[in-house]
Parts: structure tokens; C-alpha cells; sequence
């Protein structure tokens, strides 16, 4: 391995950051980041037809919410940039050239339309599809006809008939038979360079050591390694990860539900714990540990334990692992997360009061799983905003319950004291009066209070609301 590996992160910025993509990046920065060495971000945006500057400034801006920081790339300008394929035509203009000297393209005159023809028609020969070489030969007259009739070509890769070995990082040994693969088309009829020909040129040209990417790079890899031995360049060293998989096993898509780290930071999904959560899918570490630190990741990273087998997204586990690094927060920090959020559910934190404020913060936040949820966990705490759920609408509908009610109700509406203090004291009437205990006592309370049949501790909620809009809703629940 070299000293200081070198590696790359490069999307194409044709829609939101994908979390599979993100765990590449990831995978990326863990590995740059445990062997000292350099990570590059490198925007391919070559298609023009979907590629977008919005999308370029929003990947950039979730790698940057995700902690993953890059050494050379877009804002931080290194010795071999540029760093956007748009701005590096003039390098695979030369590249081609340099191909086409050694006979190894040809142009290519086949429309969509005779692709599509050949393409079906071996697939009904149950055949693999694959270009058959129609415009390999083409004399020069034929290929001035063909220009004649205003087709523009496209530039195809004269794939030798020869074996593709290498050893993957993840996977052990891969081969691939040359001549089960077609000539492919290395720079498109519009002049713009295809995939596999502009990341041979970039990721050498970038001394880039090591390419780390999705087990569906696999192909891709055959042809780019034709690319560098046609070159003459030194391949770098190859890991290809397991993809990231629905339930179902299908690989993730929309059709499972969120799939962009956007929509993840919109429910209110903490940086930290969507990137543990991704880093521990197809887990590289050798302990079982399920909490760890970027620090602790780093140290313990090793492409060498990936799995190679694909990794099912589980939205329920991320929201497990979220709750902890909620509750891991400073309840400052937490508040400060916590604002747009409450804008978002209709309130004005900068309207209420700081320390009321904080104190509901630090009653909810066990009850919290993402930051999305809560407008639902605080209305309990407004009298205006609270809503009886019908749980709690059938536990109130009871002789016990109403006893229970109306005797805690009637000790409140005298008592003084501090709120824990008068809420045991309430508590303790209640029981007496009523003869009842635990659920059939607690329940009451809570539903008469809250209107709901779960939450923070009920001395807590108390605590917050106290006592007159405690009394308020008790003789609401029994008017």
C-alpha cells in the first residue's frame, strides 16, 4: 500500500445525495483518514442533460453536515485540479488523440435505433448484449458516407480479446473474459467523454491509489482496466462494497421509503448517528460494537472485514441509534437543533421562555427518536395544543377513573407547596379515595393530564405545566 493512499469520492450531481452514495463517501473517508491519507472530491458532471448546479451545491453541502471533510476538490483547490470533469475536456480531447495514434477506436456511426435492433435481437438469441462490432471495419469511404448523411460518431474502444484479472480488496480474486465484452464507447457522438474513459484519465492523472465503490462498479472495472493497460498506466487498487439493500432485498430505492441523506435530515435525523448507522451496514470493524465515535471508526476501520454480501437498511434501527445520540446531546445543543423543527410544527421558540423552554426540552428528550417528532412530544405541554387521543378518551371512560380524577383534582385545587411535592401529595389522596394503585391509578392521571396513554414521567409533566393548568384539564376530562 502506498505511504499516503490517495483516494476519491466522485458523484455526479444529476440529484440528492443517495445514502448509498454517502456510505461510498464514507467508506472513502474512513479509509483516507486511518492510513494518513488524502481524500479527493471530484464532481463528474458530464451530462449535461441532467446534471445540476443546485445538485452540486446541495451534495456538497450534506457531505458537509455528515462531518465528511475532503483534502482537495471543490473549495479547497489542490495541485490536481480542476476537480470538475466539465472542466477538464481539454485532457480527454488529448487522451483520445493519443488512442487514436496507437489504432486503438474507431468511430462509431450506429444510431439509438440500430443499438436498440442488435440489442433485442441477441437477447432473443438468448445471447449477452453486447456491441458486435458493426462499425470496426468500415472502410474510409463508407465512414465519409456515413458522415456525408450528417451522422456524428461516437468513438468506440477496440476491446482486446484478452483475459481481466485483478484482486479486490473486498472480494478476493475477479475476472472477466474479454471477449464476452463489447467495444464500448469511450467519448459520446456530443464530444463528451463517456464514464469509464474520463475516470481513467482523472483518477491517474489525480494519483489517485485506490478506487473504493458499490459491487455494481464491478463491469465498469473490466473495461477501465483495458483503458489503463491501453494507456500504459499503473491500475490503482480496486474494493468494491456491498450495495445497500430494502427489506425485500431489492436495492434501495424510493419505493422503500427515504433514500437521500436530505429527507433523513429533514426527519430530524441526527449527522452523527446516520453516519455511524452507514458505517456499521456490511460493518468493517471487528468488534460488535454498535456505538462509536468518528474517532473510534477510523481506528477501527479495515476494508478487509467488509461483508461481502449486500446490507439491509433498517429505518427502525437508525431511529434505535438516533435516540441515543439525542440523549447524548447537551440539552443547549439539543434546544439549538431543536428550533427549526419547532418552527416547522407551528411554534416560536424565540417567543417563549428560555428556562420553560428548556425544561420541556429535558423532559422529552428520552421520548424523542428524531428531532421531526417534536411538535407531537411538547403539546402535551400547551394548553391550547394538547389533544385527548381516543386511548386515552376509552381509559377515562370508567367509575374508577373518574374517582381517581376527581380526588386527585380535589386535593390539587388546595394544595401548595413545590410541584413534586403537591403532584406526590395528589397522588397520594387519590389512592386513598379511590382504593385503586399502579396502572388503574397512574392511567387516570396521565390521560386527564396529557391526553394520551404514554410519555415522560407524569411528576415531570406536572413539574412543567403546574398546578393551575393542571386543575384546568382535570375538570375538563369530567365537565
Amino acid at each position: 500500500m502506498a505511504d499516503r493512499p490517495r483516494v476519491r469520492f466522485a458523484p455526479s450531481p444529476t440529484g440528492e445525495l443517495h445514502v448509498g452514495n454517502a456510505r461510498t463517501a464514507l467508506f472513502n473517508w474512513l479509509f483516507a483518514r486511518h492510513h494518513g491519507g488524502r481524500l479527493v472530491l471530484r464532481i463528474e458532471d458530464t451530462d449535461e442533460s441532467r446534471s445540476s448546479v443546485s445538485y452540486q451545491v446541495s451534495l456538497v453541502d450534506d457531505l458537509k453536515w455528515l462531518g465528511l471533510d475532503w483534502d482537495e476538490g471543490p473549495e479547497k483547490d489542490g495541485t490536481y485540479g480542476p476537480y470538475k470533469q466539465s472542466e477538464r475536456l481539454d485532457l480527454y480531447t488529448e487522451h483520445l488523440k493519443k488512442l487514436m495514434d496507437a489504432d486503438l477506436v474507431y468511430p462509431c456511426y450506429c444510431t439509438e435505433e440500430e443499438l436498440e435492433e442488435e440489442r433485442q435481437s441477441l437477447i432473443l438469441s438468448k445471447r449477452m448484449p453486447r456491441y458486435m462490432g458493426k462499425c470496426r471495419n468500415l472502410s474510409v469511404s463508407e465512414r465519409d458516407a456515413l458522415a456525408a448523411k450528417g451522422r456524428k460518431p461516437s468513438w468506440r474502444f477496440k476491446v482486446p480479446q484478452t483475459t481481466v484479472e485483478f484482486n479486490d480488496l473486498v472480494r478476493g480474486s475477479i475476472r472477466f473474459e474479454g471477449e464476452s465484452i463489447g467495444d464500448f464507447i469511450i467519448v459520446r457522438s456530443n464530444g463528451m467523454p463517456a464514464y469509464n474513459f474520463a475516470v481513467v484519465i482523472d483518477d491517474h492523472l489525480m494519483a489517485i491509489t485506490h478506487v473504493i465503490r458499490g459491487e455494481d462498479h464491478l463491469s465498469n472495472t473490466a473495461l477501465q482496466i483495458m483503458l489503463y493497460r491501453a494507456f500504459g498506466f499503473e491500475p490503482p487498487v480496486f474494493a468494491h462494497h456491498c450495495l445497500i439493500l430494502g427489506k425485500d432485498h431489492a436495492k434501495l430505492s424510493k419505493r422503500h421509503g427515504s433514500v437521500s441523506v436530505g429527507e433523513f435530515r429533514m426527519k430530524g435525523y441526527l449527522p452523527a448517528a446516520l453516519v455511524n448507522y452507514l458505517a456499521l451496514l456490511g460493518s468493517s470493524f471487528a468488534e460488535a460494537r454498535e456505538v462509536m465515535s468518528p474517532a473510534e471508526m477510523i481506528e477501527a476501520f479495515s476494508l478487509e472485514r467488509a461483508s461481502k454480501s449486500g446490507a439491509v437498511f433498517d429505518e427502525e434501527k437508525l431511529r434505535w441509534l438516533n435516540a441515543i445520540y439525542i440523549r447524548n446531546l447537551t440539552v443547549d445543543d439539543l434546544s439549538n437543533r431543536l428550533w427549526p423543527f419547532l418552527r416547522r410544527a407551528g411554534y416560536q421558540p424565540e417567543k417563549l421562555d428560555p428556562s420553560w423552554m428548556k425544561q420541556i426540552i429535558e423532559t422529552v428528550r428520552d421520548e424523542l427518536t428524531a428531532l421531526a417528532d417534536i411538535g407531537e412530544h411538547i403539546a402535551i405541554f400547551f394548553d391550547g395544543r394538547h389533544r385527548m387521543t381516543s386511548e386515552a378518551a376509552q381509559i377515562l371512560d370508567s367509575a374508577g377513573a373518574k374517582k381517581v380524577v376527581l380526588a386527585f383534582g380535589e386535593y390539587l385545587e388546595s394544595a401548595v407547596g413545590s410541584p413534586i411535592e403537591m403532584y406526590a401529595a395528589a397522588i397520594r389522596h387519590a389512592r386513598e379515595k379511590s382504593g385503586l394503585k399502579g396502572r388503574d391509578l397512574f392511567m387516570p392521571v396521565r390521560a386527564a393530564l396529557t391526553g394520551k396513554v404514554k410519555g415522560p414521567e407524569l411528576e415531570r409533566v406536572f413539574a412543567v405545566i403546574g398546578k393551575e393548568s393542571a386543575v384546568k384539564r382535570l375538570k375538563q376530562a369530567y365537565p
